[in-house]
């Protein structure tokens, strides 16, 4: 077992006055109507508590101008695994952001939410096909789960309109061996492929999607740098990776035949970089560092190499420790889950693709995980 992984989930557990008073109070009050409409007109962001004894989809509005607002919470129905999940995307939206998908890693389940700004309404739950899911990934229909306990594996669900989860055939394959420790599953912007990090064995699998979801075996690749870990597909099919145990991120082309190394392993000089966004105009990507309180940020060529942009992108200051990451539908803002602080963390991205911290909210459970926005 790779030691550098075990210290990345280390990194986890650790009159006139009348007047005037009058005027202030309705002044006071159009600016909390004013926030609500820009809430309302706004997305929402997502997280799971991974509460052993029932987990629960933490929901909070957003805003146009990247403000949160009060917390809401959704029972699962199933139970959380109490425990770090040390994975990337343990929640999922659909591409046009009508469902949720989250896993409940205590119970071997998955559960499927209708979405109605960040009002969720449960519509499904159904075994995962293995145990211990702890990341899950959505489009086109297709919904996958990737496994870390047992004999590690995927399984493949279809999606109706309705919100029903049921279980495709041929969609269930194990990974590379028995236990490699994965980290993320995810599937390719025209679902063609479907790629697992292996933290365990430092390889990335690529499932070929074929006819009604079905998955062809897995094609095992050797990662450029040690534990890969948390990645996203760029729009091109490129995909940029975390490899905690070297303190860097590489960049791959994925296709039907293999994933071939584009460029890396490049150090971020950070501790555990481990969670990574792509920018929605593919030209930075931002790699979360658990053990830095860090976010740094990398540019992206059309020829999908990478580079070292800004190893303290984004600073979570005192006692921060980023894990997940998302960003809104229209890449203006991203956010972070906060595990040191059990809150979200948010910054604006500028054109230039730097980022201006804002403000923290949220009230997260100790093993939040999973970060999903619109």
């Amino acid at each position: 077992m790779n030691v550098r992984w075990i210290s990345c989930v280390l990194f986890l557990t650790i009159g006139g006055c009348a007047a005037g008073d009058e005027a202030a109070g309705a002044a006071d009050e159009l600016t909390t109507t004013q926030s609500e409409l820009r809430i309302a007109r706004g997305g929402a962001v997502f997280t799971i508590s991974n509460e052993l004894e029932g987990n629960r989809v933490l929901a909070l509005a957003r805003g146009r101008d990247g403000t949160l607002g009060e917390q809401s919470a959704y029972a699962t129905g199933g139970k959380g695994s109490g425990d770090s999940l040390g994975s990337q995307a343990a929640l999922a939206l659909t591409e046009d952001h009508r469902f949720l998908l989250a896993v409940d890693a205590g119970s071997n389940e998955l559960s499927a939410f209708a979405v109605d700004g960040a009002k969720l309404e449960l519509r499904d739950r159904i075994a995962s096909g293995g145990m211990r899911p702890i990341s899950v990934t959505a489009r086109n229909g297709l919904v996958y789960v990737v496994h870390a306990a047992g004999t590690n594996n995927v399984a493949g669900f279809a999606l109706d309109r309705r919100g029903r989860l049921r279980a495709l055939p041929g969609a269930n394959r194990p990974l590379s061996a028995e236990s490699v420790g994965p980290a993320q599953i995810a599937l390719s912007p025209d679902a063609r492929e479907l790629v697992v990090t292996e933290k365990g064995t430092s390889q990335i699998d690529m499932f070929r999607v074929s006819v009604f979801g079905r998955l062809e075996p897995a094609l095992v690749s050797a990662a450029a740098g040690n534990t890969p870990f948390g990645f996203e597909f760029t729009s091109h099919g490129d995909i940029v990776v975390s490899e905690a145990g070297t303190t860097s991120a590489s960049s791959y082309a994925v296709n039907r035949r293999r994933v071939t190394l584009i460029s890396g392993p490049i150090s971020d000089t950070q501790a555990a970089p481990c969670w990574v966004v792509v920018g929605r105009d593919d030209r930075h990507a931002y790699v979360a560092n658990a053990g830095s309180a860090s976010i740094s940020s990398y540019q992206i060529a059309r020829s999908g190499e990478i580079a070292l942009e800004n190893a303290r992108a984004g600073e979570l200051g005192e006692g921060g420790r980023p894990l997940d990451m998302a960003l809104d539908a229209a890449g203006r803002y991203l956010y972070a889950l906060d595990r040191g602080n059990l809150s979200i963390a948010s910054f604006e991205v500028a054109r230039d693709g730097s980022l201006e911290p804002l403000f923290a909210a949220g009230e997260l459970t100790d093993f939040a995980s999973g970060l999903a926005a619109y």
